[in-house]
């Protein structure tokens, strides 16, 4: 008789390195279960093979107690039992940025390589939901197969569980979901009715939603240590259900059965994040929104100005630091994995994730003024001090520049290198001690104060470069205030004014186009945990233009900033929301910066939260009537729609959690019109709602305060908690936040705007080093000299997009990797380099040259809508 279907059993535990228990104690059970598992791969040759969750973080975290066992795992991982990779840590997927999905996989194999062979499976079990541009980056490492559990429904186009998936440019990976999970086959008793009771169910399920009637039974679980009687149980189950095939398998077996029946599968594209059959918790991208924000601003500081100021030093002749570069990386990427980058924690693990990216920030911060200062100190001497510009952007930028120098002088004036005064305004001034600047001084006897100066000046700087000037004590050549309007903030492209309840009016003075009420703070009701936003069954919101507001316009020489201040009173928490009693407040500080000559409105915010179990968001309504907002991904961008259908029946379809269509993007979200957008940049503050009449109104979430872990029975997630419902005060997210976003509008398309390009810009800030004749850190002249001007490399500021440039991990030359953000325009780009090129080559996303890839130097070639490519380029020496 033919088998009803086969199933795999795979042996494997999911390893969650921290959640509501600590690394440490997560460390010390897994010490107890390698050993077991080692023993029994050695012991038993009938035992084949164990899956070690697809992260190599789980080895680095035991070889850092057990290094004498590096060579037990080599060998069984030589052999292909011990099946490790391909990730460092598994990864979250619609939160963070497409080059930290890069590192994860890149750092993952070479670390499994050591070893032996890595699982060539994208193996995401537990991540909540799916980026659509995954299989681009499986192909980019030469993964053709993915296994996930999350974010599926038949409206993405099958009710099957093994399909053809495809980004938006045609990669395509085959893929088997796990519909009930990886731990449906955890603890499995060896008595008939307990396998019954629970496994009847489930095989009608599984069999149902499988194409081939290969069928996965994963026999593991959270923390899970190895089941000892697996084969017992394995003869139970042929004993009672004889119409069934049971083998012992790896994950690639199963793929080999499916990849038979290639023909059959259905070709599926796009993103997987429907909380259907499962949960994906759409609005865990605003917990914890400290976390998130400094996660944002640690990720791109080292990709957007660390790992480019490196490749530029590493062209003039020095060291490019590739260890120092990895700690920072597996840091943060121990951030990466869902639960911890979703901030669904305990609060002592949630310390030790902001530990971590407190660490790695501090080294990027150090890095980054060590490596500005061995480029200016090689420098030939002139006359004064010096004061150089580092522009990180592939394209000449002209900037307001607010930067601090010091000199022992009462007055300074700016030269180029030309001898030509540079106008500059002072922001502010003080003395400050000697010792600050190098305490040897004060050692000596010299009390002399310094003087501080914070400036501002607007400057052009080349691409990918940095421009000097000469600091000298002498009278300098200082630039006066421009005459004022009577608009709160002007320039040639904005007339913004406030209005009575505290809001802005701003009328782009080039369409026309009116923005009013922008900046309205709306407070409302969280009745939900860590995973999800839920509002409480009796809403009462509160807007800022209810309040009180103060506002203050600060004018200097190439920008004005309003300062405006408002004070909401808000409920306290639930209870007294329920009773329409607001005894709570929040203080919000509103910095409304508008630079004299940019397009850009920049923003940031220090809010003071004083209350508990809201949520608080931004509003900036818009001209536009939409039904899609348009939102960066990794390497593209997607059109999503305002309003999700399924809100209308998801209750009666017995949808686990309601697909509310709040989004997440990375850099960069968007509105438009046929003819006009907006844009709107974010650092970290990365969940937007569009809502309002006409569904124009950007909605900002600024941060959400909750109490609990997990909680049961939500509005809008109904049933059991998840996670467990464990008290999370810091979750409350009392005190002040600091957050920051811009407004920029455009006409035509974003991708004809170059909007992906000036989001990066406004993440890449000009870096400034002030050369001094004193230094508490002495350092040796470096072998030879540095230009005081320099330009690496040039890009247009439209079409193709940088997202990386950086230093080859195992070779003599750089590494660029460039996309098209358009999601539906193809784009070419050319790269050019000052100096001298003697290699252009096309790599994979781990560096490997392509070596049939043919195309021409300079050039990225066309790129579809979302596809990358990555080059290796050799320079002259």
């Amino acid at each position: 008789m033919k088998a009803v279907s086969r199933v795999h059993i795979t042996p494997h535990m999911h390893w969650d390195r921290e959640w509501y228990f600590t690394t440490e104690e997560s460390r010390i059970l897994l010490v107890n279960n390698m050993e077991e598992i080692l023993a029994r791969l050695e012991q038993d040759p009938e035992y084949p093979f164990y899956v070690l969750d697809g992260q190599t973080a789980i080895l680095e975290d035991y070889f850092a107690v057990k290094p004498e066992n590096r060579q037990r795992v080599k060998a069984l991982v030589e052999a292909g039992r011990l099946i490790i990779g391909p990730w460092y840590t598994q990864t979250d997927t619609t939160i963070v940025a497409g080059e930290s999905i890069v590192r994860n996989l890149m750092y993952g194999l070479r670390d499994c390589r050591e070893f032996g062979e890595p699982m060539m499976i994208g193996y995401l079990p537990d991540s909540f939901g799916m980026s659509g541009q995954l299989p681009h980056i499986f192909n980019g490492f030469g993964i053709t197969r993915a296994m996930f559990w999350r974010g599926c429904s038949e409206r993405h186009g099958s009710d099957k569980t093994e399909f053809l998936w495809q980004s938006g440019e045609g990669s395509e990976v085959v893929a088997q979901v796990l519909p009930l999970g990886y731990a449906i086959g955890k603890y499995l008793p060896d008595d008939e009715a307990g396998l019954r009771k629970r496994l009847d169910s489930y095989f009608e399920v599984l069999e149902k939603a499988s194409l081939t009637k290969e069928i996965l039974l994963p026999n593991g679980h959270d923390q899970m240590p190895l089941q000892q009687n697996i084969f017992s149980v394995m003869a139970k189950l042929r004993e009672i259900y004889p119409q069934r095939e049971f083998v012992m398998s790896r994950f690639e077996t199963v793929f080999e059965q499916i990849e038979r029946q290639r023909e059959r599968l259905d070709t599926l594209k796009g993103e997987f994040i429907d909380g259907k059959y499962m949960r994906v918790h759409r609005t865990i991208g605003s917990t914890r929104m400290d976390i998130k924000i400094a996660h944002a601003r640690i990720e791109n500081k080292i990709v957007n100005l660390l790992e480019p100021l490196k490749a530029i030093a590493w062209s003039l002749g020095f060291d490019y630091h590739h260890g120092l570069l990895e700690k920072m990386w597996k840091e943060i990427l121990k951030n990466h994995a869902h639960d911890s980058i979703g901030c669904c924690c305990s609060d002592k693990v949630h310390r030790e994730i902001m530990a971590r990216f407190e660490l790695a920030e501090d080294m990027a911060d150090n890095l980054l003024r060590f490596t500005q200062r061995k480029i200016v100190d090689a420098m030939p001497e002139g006359q004064g001090d010096k004061l150089t510009f580092f522009n990180l952007m592939p394209y000449p930028r002209q900037e307001v520049i607010n930067t601090t120098l010091r000199i022992r002088a009462a007055q300074f004036s700016l030269r180029d290198s030309a001898g030509n005064p540079v106008e500059y305004f002072i922001r502010a001034a003080r003395e400050i001690d000697p010792g600050l600047v190098d305490r040897q001084i004060v050692h000596y006897g010299n009390y002399e104060p310094f003087m501080e100066y914070d400036i501002q000046l607007c400057q052009v700087l080349p691409a990918m470069g940095y421009l000097t000037l000469n600091v000298i004590p002498e009278e300098g050549q200082q630039k006066s205030l421009p005459p004022q309007t009577e608009a709160l903030l002007e320039n040639g492209f904005w007339h913004i004014d406030i209005n009575p309840d505290g809001t802005l009016k701003m009328q782009d003075k080039q369409t026309g186009l009116i923005y009013d009420r922008v900046l309205t703070l709306e407070d409302g009701s969280d009745d939900g945990d860590e995973y999800d936003y839920s509002p409480a069954r009796e809403e009462w919101v509160v807007c800022s233009s209810e309040g009180e507001h103060q506002v203050e316009v600060i004018h200097e020489a190439w920008q004005s900033t309003a300062v405006l201040r408002l004070t909401m009173a808000v409920p306290q928490d639930l209870a007294e929301r329920a009773r329409r009693e607001a005894s709570g407040r929040i203080n919000a500080e509103c910095r409304i910066t508008l630079a004299h000559h940019q397009r850009r409105v920049d923003v940031e915010m220090v809010i003071d939260n004083q209350a508990d179990d809201h949520r608080l968001r931004v509003l900036i309504p818009t001209p536009f009537h939409c039904e899609s907002v348009l939102c960066d991904t990794q390497f593209g961008a997607i059109q999503r729609p305002v309003n999700d259908s399924a809100m209308e029946t998801w209750q009666q379809e017995g949808w686990k959690e309601a697909p509310v269509p709040v989004w997440n993007f990375l850099n960069y979200c968007a509105l438009e019109s046929q003819r006009h957008g907006m844009a709107l940049f974010s650092e970290g503050l990365r969940e937007v709602e569009i809502i309002g009449e006409g569904q124009k109104t950007f909605t900002l979430t600024l941060l959400r305060a909750v109490g609990l872990l997990g909680k049961e029975d939500l509005l809008l997630r109904p049933g059991r908690p998840s996670g467990i419902k464990l008290p999370v005060p810091d979750s409350q997210m009392r005190g002040k936040l600091h957050c920051r976003f811009s407004l920029f509008s455009y006409s035509g398309t974003a991708a004809g705007a170059g909007v992906a390009q000036q989001a990066r810009a406004w993440l890449t800030p000009v870096q400034c080093y002030n050369k001094i004749p004193w230094n508490a850190m002495k350092l040796n002249s470096a072998p030879f000299t540095t230009p005081r001007h320099y330009s690496l490399l040039t890009m247009s500021p439209v079409e193709c997009q940088l997202s990386v440039l950086k230093k080859a991990e195992d070779a003599e030359a750089l590494i660029a990797r460039v996309y098209n953000p358009s999601h539906d325009a193809a784009c070419e780009g050319q790269l050019a380099f000052t100096s001298p090129v003697t290699q252009w080559q096309e790599t994979d996303m781990g560096e490997r040259v392509c070596p049939d890839v043919k195309h021409q130097p300079t050039t990225t070639g066309l790129l579809k809508p979302g596809q990358s490519r990555t080059f290796k380029i050799t320079l002259k020496p």
